[in-house]
């Protein structure tokens, strides 16, 4: 199947990410009311992709962001390296008071019929103090990037980081670069700088310059301002209802070839139904359904957009790709924190109809 589009077959790095990166605060089952310690997770929407292609499938990956010099901004810096993706900073200095900051996410994991609660610290964040300009694009695309990604999340942020995506999108397609975007629609993040108007209107901005979108039902409705089908789907494992729209996203945005998803339906905290679609250039392409006992979700459809992304580029069929970020995104949930623990071997394990049996 043709993805109407080429992927370069080379490049200094398979894939680079623009957004902000943050460290996520996690008391576990812990309400925070009640909590008395955390792990640290660093994260970002655009982050976890490019961490994930790096150290669960071996490809070169980085990050364009900012980078504040404090000690938040050394832990979140190692792990970065850790995960080996290259970093391109714009350094910031913290006054010693007033920042500017890291942003900080709170998000416990709740348990059973007791949902997760997330919420933000994203006062006088570095990540949105950035604008066009604070990167030399023709540099970094100068030695050869295959494909470029952002998303929704860093869009929100500020009107200068909206506009620094489409500078950065422009340059990437200038470049050969394949585009990607994650719709990553955030209400709260949204609705403190225009809300659903301003939304829609800065993501078709950006949209306009993609060929890879990311996105559910709820986002292209929300994030975009399409109109859902009349008839509800019958559950949120029905793809029809995604499936339904695409014509109208593509013939907004016809540069788009490919629209992809996650299929959840939550029944407990840890007990989720999973599966994911695809629209790949005039075809639809599905995963299977598992059922997974679910540790902590965040990161899940980051975990999804890495696999399908690496089965793109490693010049696997649309529907290998589905399947590769499908199992991803499921194990992703098995794991504590926002980035991959998992090794390839167990993704195309799992992908295959693998089992949870004891591996000896």
């Amino acid at each position: 199947m043709s993805l109407g589009f080429t992927i370069p077959q080379k490049g200094a790095l398979d894939f680079l990410s623009l957004g902000a990166l943050v460290h996520r605060v996690d008391p576990g089952i812990i309400p925070f009311r009640k909590a008395t310690q955390a792990a640290i997770h660093v994260s970002g929407g655009e982050f976890n992709v490019a961490a994930n292609l790096s150290d669960c499938f071996g490809m070169k990956t980085g990050i364009a962001s900012a980078m504040v010099s404090y000690p938040i901004g050394d832990l979140i810096a190692e792990r970065v390296r850790g995960m080996g993706v290259r970093p391109f900073y714009r350094i910031f200095q913290h006054d010693g008071v007033r920042g500017p900051n890291m942003a900080a996410v709170y998000s416990d994991q709740g348990l059973g019929v007791r949902a997760p609660v997330v919420f933000y610290n994203r006062c006088n964040e570095a990540a949105a103090q950035l604008k066009p300009g604070d990167f030399d694009w023709k540099a970094i695309f100068g030695d050869g990037v295959r494909w470029f990604h952002s998303g929704g999340i860093f869009a929100a942020l500020s009107e200068t980081t909206a506009e620094l995506s489409i500078e950065a999108m422009k340059a990437a397609r200038k470049a050969g670069a394949i585009c990607s975007f994650d719709l990553n629609y955030r209400e709260k993040l949204w609705k403190i700088s225009g809300g659903a108007e301003r939304a829609q209107k800065t993501l078709a901005s950006i949209v306009e310059n993609v060929d890879v979108l990311v996105g559910n039902e709820e986002d292209l409705q929300k994030g975009l301002g399409f109109t859902g089908p009349e008839v509800a789907a019958k559950s949120k494992l029905d793809a029809g209802a995604f499936l339904s729209m695409i014509e109208k996203v593509v013939q907004r945005f016809p540069h788009i070839k490919v629209v992809a998803t996650t299929l959840r339906e939550v029944h407990t905290t840890n007990h989720h139904s999973w599966s994911a679609v695809a629209w790949v250039n005039g075809k639809a392409v599905h995963a299977p359904t598992a059922e997974l006992n679910v540790l902590d979700r965040v990161g899940g459809g980051d975990g999804f957009a890495a696999g399908f992304i690496y089965g793109l580029l490693n010049g696997e069929s649309p529907e290998e790709a589905i399947k590769l970020g499908w199992a991803h995104g499921a194990l992703m949930t098995t794991f504590p924190g926002d980035t991959t623990m998992a090794t390839v071997d167990q993704v195309r394990a799992f992908a295959a109809g693998g089992s949870a049996r004891i591996q000896r």
